[in-house]
């Protein structure tokens, strides 16, 4: 599947539309931005089954903000609407298909629970 343009119009449609999605916040002016994209793409290509999204942070500077992002390339990893990895930087092939292949092996379920136990200490 060919990387989708998010926005701040479709991306909540897509993070929840899909058991998986992955996206890179990028910028036209980022060195490193270019220097991952084509990684990212070949990602997409390895993995059709997930949903790969771009963000031009300079043109969706709201979604950008709403999700804190100081510095890119930022990849952020949705599954199940859940954010599994978030961090800026420029990863390699290898570290991007790590991230991809973690979160794929996790217990979502077990996850849900480790998240609703520490919104209930929080709350106490």
């Amino acid at each position: 599947m060919a990387t989708v343009e998010l926005t701040q119009d479709n991306f909540e449609q897509v993070v929840t539309g899909n058991d998986m999605v992955v996206v890179d916040f990028w910028a036209e002016w980022c060195g490193p931005c270019k220097g991952f994209a084509p990684v990212f793409e070949a990602a997409s290509g390895k993995f059709p089954d997930i949903v790969f999204g771009k963000v031009n942070a300079d043109e969706q500077q709201a979604l950008a903000g709403a999700f804190n992002i100081r510095s890119i390339p930022f990849v952020m990893c949705f599954r199940e609407q859940v954010v599994l990895y978030a961090q800026a930087g420029a990863l390699p092939a290898e570290g991007l298909e790590s991230v991809i292949s973690r979160a794929r092996a996790l217990d979502m379920a077990q996850v849900r629970k480790e998240i609703a136990e520490q919104q209930a200490q929080q709350q106490q």
